[in-house]
């Protein structure tokens, strides 16, 4: 039987702490959030703009739910591997928009984790009902696979 000396053992932790640490988060990819909506972002450019699609899982709506496109930007400045970024959803079904803000992190456990808060406003008929236009809320996305891109 093989005995692993303790100075091994202290030396394979620390290799194993140092690439969680060093771990990027990536924002390209398959997500799904904590009611069941997926997105898809593609590849960020450059600039850090992106654009993808997004399936809710959840509506006010009466109307089907579609596929609806999303357009984005990446904060790229950046550098430990935890950008913040922003976008913006028009629904192909309804008369609303909703912008999200959050940070790709890593937690630690090493998986990929989006924080996000929105603001999806609809369409009123009169400004009496302004009041009632604009919802806010939180979601948290994981990756849907863990293959990444």
């Amino acid at each position: 039987m093989v005995r692993v000396t303790p100075v091994l053992l202290v030396l394979s932790l620390a290799l194993v702490a140092h690439g969680l640490a060093e771990r990027k988060c990536v924002l390209s990819g398959d997500w799904i959030n904590d009611l069941g909506s997926t997105m898809t972002i593609g590849t960020v450019n450059g600039k850090g703009l992106f654009t993808g699609s997004y399936l809710t899982a959840v509506t006010a709506s009466n109307n089907e739910i579609k596929v609806s496109p999303l357009r984005g930007s990446l904060q790229r400045s950046n550098e430990n591997g935890q950008p913040s970024f922003g976008f913006t959803v028009n629904w192909s079904f309804s008369d609303s928009v909703t912008v999200f803000v959050g940070q790709c992190f890593v937690d630690g456990t090493g998986q990929e984790v989006l924080r996000t808060m929105w603001l999806l406003r609809s369409h009123v008929d009169d400004i009496n009902d302004d009041w009632k236009a604009t919802r806010v809320g939180t979601n948290i996305f994981t990756r849907k696979t863990s293959q990444r891109e």
